[in-house]
């Protein structure tokens, strides 16, 4: 068992003015403003464009009929050079269902698609990676499965996104087993990875060990499922961790859990290894005394309360990364007395957000053709972001890295594909340093290319 800790006296933290909190209301809700007004603007946010030069019609009939004739016949001949004749070695299919979007629930799959495009333009600029939306007229796990594996051959990865759990376990433990290329379920392993990252640098700030803290999960969906499953393989111990769901702390009191076994697994597999104090309640039981709280739960605020916070442990670290709105608002967090606080927001500091993990993580998983993405690939990549963090100076406000630092992607990618070889899941084998230079190149290529487009006026500058 953990013992209780008890709470130091702390400073008192300001409470913010009035203004003070109307101004950080108006900031978060900023975004939401101007999506509104972008989204009809642009009609979408990528599209597809050569990547071979067309110097005159006459070229057509090189990437066209009679010429491309000849690479058909040397793939039929041998399959293994669709990867160098064609760009699967560089595509990724995001697949959604549309059942569990951001935070707002089964909105369709249609409703989705803005989600998969934006998905697509942060794999495409943070990673070099031509993604494409896939979202699925289909509920059915079946029906996903079989049309995932229909669709393979244009692909060197599959993203799958949005599927609500169960069900989203059982597709993605079907897949990786049924497919010959990586599929991944970024809201379960991708998340995960940046939580991980986040949870290793926060307790540096601290001055706190992995094996020796308390860690709360508030929510049990995919995200933390996984999270919990990850903080293990990375040191964490599974009587130190506790698990909330809907109905309250999991563990092997819920006999609703253990009757639903055969369909949420996952989470019974959790509730008999978790929980080691035998804690029963909601979510104050289980933040109370822990040293490090991960919610991923329903958008806020008022998800989490200001006391529930305060009853942490002293140094209390709070990860509230629920979208489009955090649990609780940051700025409440601190009053509250968490000392390091993240969101899965871009304009708060600590955005503990996916987008971090997945662009370098298939860089590296497409760069060596990877088979698969293993949980050990996932840590590879989190303790490689936790390390570019940590190189840069860390404290209470900088625990990860963010997004405009290129060579973040590129030493994932370059982690992650030394991984894989590691592993003798990777097809082809590669340095790291070869890793390292390719990723950055493509990276650059990316972001090079957006910045000739607007500057040549071919994307329009923003409505006023």
């Amino acid at each position: 068992m953990v013992a209780r800790k008890k709470r130091a006296e702390r400073k008192p933290v300001k409470a913010p003015t009035a203004k003070e909190v109307e101004e950080n209301l108006k900031r978060a809700n900023l975004p939401k403003e101007q999506s509104a007004k972008y989204h009809p603007y642009y009609q979408g946010k990528i599209e597809v464009v050569p990547r071979v030069p067309v110097r005159s019609f006459n070229d057509f009939a090189i990437w066209y009929t009679p010429g491309v004739a000849q690479p058909c016949l040397d793939i039929k001949a041998d399959p293994q050079l669709v990867w160098t004749l064609t760009n699967k070695w560089n595509q990724v299919a995001v697949v959604t269902d549309g059942t569990r979007v951001l935070g707002l629930g089964d909105i369709g799959p249609e409703a989705g698609l803005p989600v998969m495009e934006g998905k697509a333009l942060l794999f495409k600029y943070l990673g070099g990676v031509d993604a494409f939306p896939v979202p699925l007229a289909t509920k059915d796990p079946e029906k996903i499965i079989e049309t995932v594996k229909l669709i393979t051959p244009s692909f060197g990865g599959v993203n799958l996104e949005d599927i609500a759990q169960p069900k989203c376990f059982g597709i993605l433990d079907r897949l990786r087993k049924e497919c010959d290329i990586a599929v991944w379920h970024d809201d379960q392993q991708g998340t995960a990875t940046i939580n991980v990252a986040g949870v290793i640098n926060a307790l540096k700030v601290v001055g706190k060990n992995l094996p020796d803290v308390q860690i709360t999960l508030i929510g049990a969906g995919a995200s933390n499922i996984r999270t919990a499953k990850l903080l293990i393989e990375a040191g964490s111990q599974p009587a130190h961790l506790i698990l909330v769901d809907s109905k309250g702390i999991v563990g092997r009191h819920r006999k609703d859990v253990e009757a639903t076994q055969s369909e949420f697994a996952e989470k019974w597999e959790l509730a008999q290894m978790t929980n080691g104090e035998g804690r029963v309640g909601g979510i104050p039981e289980a933040m109370d005394g822990v040293d490090v709280v991960i919610a991923a739960s329903r958008p806020g605020p008022g998800v989490i309360q200001k006391d529930w916070v305060a009853s942490m442990a002293d140094d209390a670290i709070l990860f509230v990364i629920a979208n489009p709105v955090p649990e609780i608002w940051p700025w409440e967090a601190a009053e509250a007395g968490a000392r390091v606080i993240a969101t899965g927001r871009s304009d708060f500091p600590n955005q503990v957000n996916n987008s971090l993990g997945f662009p370098g993580i298939f860089r590296g998983t497409l760069d060596v053709r990877a088979r698969t993405i293993t949980d050990e690939m996932c840590i590879a990549a989190a303790r490689e972001l936790a390390l570019v963090a940590e190189e840069k100076g860390l404290d209470e406000e900088h625990i990860v890295p963010t997004m405009d630092e290129i060579d973040v992607f590129a030493r994932e990618a370059a982690a992650v594909g030394m991984k894989a070889v590691e592993q003798g899941i990777a097809r082809v084998r590669k340095t790291r340093n070869e890793l390292y230079d390719n990723a950055i190149a493509l990276i650059r290529r990316a972001r090079e290319q957006t910045q000739l487009l607007m500057q040549d006026g071919f994307i329009r500058p923003p409505p006023p």
